[in-house]
């Protein structure tokens, strides 16, 4: 029965640590964002191979150029 106390192991897994998440980023992505775009550019972003990267990548190359007034 999940989430009651009989549920799981009696203590949990003390070797939990062992199994987590990591990552080499020096900043972790804990953070979302949502926009819109028209159908047309999501598939052209989705056929992408790593297409979450390629996003990351085009805006921060974008965040980095002078902002123009």
């Amino acid at each position: 029965m999940p989430g009651t106390k009989a549920s799981g192991r009696p203590g949990g897994n003390p070797e939990l640590k062992n199994y987590g998440f990591t990552t080499d980023r020096p900043e972790p992505l804990r953070e979302k964002l949502q926009l819109r775009v028209s159908a047309s550019m999501k598939e052209k972003i989705k056929s992408r191979e790593n297409w979450q990267e390629f996003v990351r990548d085009a805006i921060a190359k974008a965040l980095e150029e002078p902002q123009s007034a």
